[in-house]
């Protein structure tokens, strides 16, 4: 007797079994990866940005920035700042175009230690996307992870429902004040942490669930969930795709193309590692912070103050890369 042939199933791409678990985001200013990989939201940074900006296919953009600086403001300087706000808000834009949920739109680093004008900026930067027609619901306003970004969010989250992501997220303690403040979405640094420990440990190589940024991320997750704050974690700055299936269940992940496309073309099994029951069951106990105790935290933890400013200022030097070929533009 003929048995029934058996249809064999293709067996789903790893990128495709990660987002049944976890919301995938693409770490890119290139419109044509969000529109290859379908992720759900979009995030952009200066160093992001100035790649892109260097692309023939986005020179329309840099020209339109451009003529809106020339237009608003007196000094080169005033035209410059006009110019550098509408060419963020216009790549946000485009980008809004592609994904259905929400862009990551940043707050120039040299105001990472200037609460009230980080505010002011963020404010500038909503209100730009309105006058196009998008609500402030989708869009996050992303902030440096210290003491005076963390409470510009504050001010932001409360008196003006503006949505926050706070960046360059090394340590737990950064985390935990985060999520006092009521800050929608924090982005901890996952290979970064990872580079620091082999830079200045004995040990080179880690397994993907030992590896310390993974780990971190796994800390901060559980303790969220835990102790039921409304703050995701969106995993980012990742240097492997081990790293990347070792956080499935994270709230988000931000994956750069490179590692987008590893994964599309895997079809190794991916699995679940970070649940909220599993969280709930975790022995992580209460933390109360202050300013005082997080500024201590933060000196203590060398790999986070390391990493932290370091990141404040290489994201400052990328800003100002495309601050001189802005300037050259408009005073060409």
């Amino acid at each position: 007797m003929c048995e029934n042939p058996i249809k064999k199933q293709k067996m789903s791409s790893s990128l495709e079994q990660l987002k049944k678990y976890t919301t995938v985001v693409a770490d890119s200013g290139d419109f044509e990866v969000m529109k290859k990989y379908k992720p759900t939201d979009a995030t952009t940074n200066p160093s992001l940005i100035l790649q892109a900006a260097s692309m023939p296919q986005y020179q329309h953009l840099i020209k339109k920035a451009i003529e809106h600086g020339k237009q608003n403001g007196t000094s080169i300087e005033e035209k410059l700042e006009a110019t550098m706000d509408k060419l963020v808000v216009l790549f946000g834009l485009e980008i809004l175009k592609i994904i259905p949920g929400r862009v990551s739109t940043e707050v120039d680093a040299q105001l990472s230690f200037n609460k009230e004008a980080s505010i002011a900026k963020a404010k500038k930067l909503i209100k730009m996307y309105e006058e196009h027609g998008i609500s402030k619901d989708r869009i996050l306003i992303k902030l440096a992870s210290t003491w005076e970004g963390i409470q510009a969010a504050r001010v932001l989250e409360q008196d003006y429902q503006i949505h926050c992501n706070l960046t360059l997220l090394f340590s737990y303690y950064q985390a935990i004040a985060c999520a006092e403040a009521g800050v929608t979405l924090i982005s901890p640094f996952v290979g970064r942490i990872l580079d620091w420990y082999v830079a200045n440990t004995d040990q080179k190589k880690f397994e993907p669930l030992e590896d310390p940024g993974v780990q971190s991320v796994t800390k901060i997750y559980n303790y969220y969930k835990k102790f039921g704050y409304k703050t995701v974690v969106m995993g980012a700055s990742f240097r492997n795709i081990g790293e990347v299936k070792a956080l499935c269940g994270c709230d988000l992940l931000t994956i750069s193309p490179k590692l987008l496309e590893e994964l599309e073309n895997s079809n190794e099994p991916v699995y679940e590692h970070l649940t909220e029951s599993s969280a709930r069951k975790s022995d992580l106990e209460k933390v109360t912070l202050d300013e005082a105790s997080f500024r201590w935290y933060l000196n203590e933890d060398k790999m986070a103050n390391d990493k932290l400013s370091e990141g404040i200022r290489n994201f400052n030097a990328d800003a100002r890369k495309l601050e001189k070929v802005l300037r050259e533009a408009l005073t060409a």
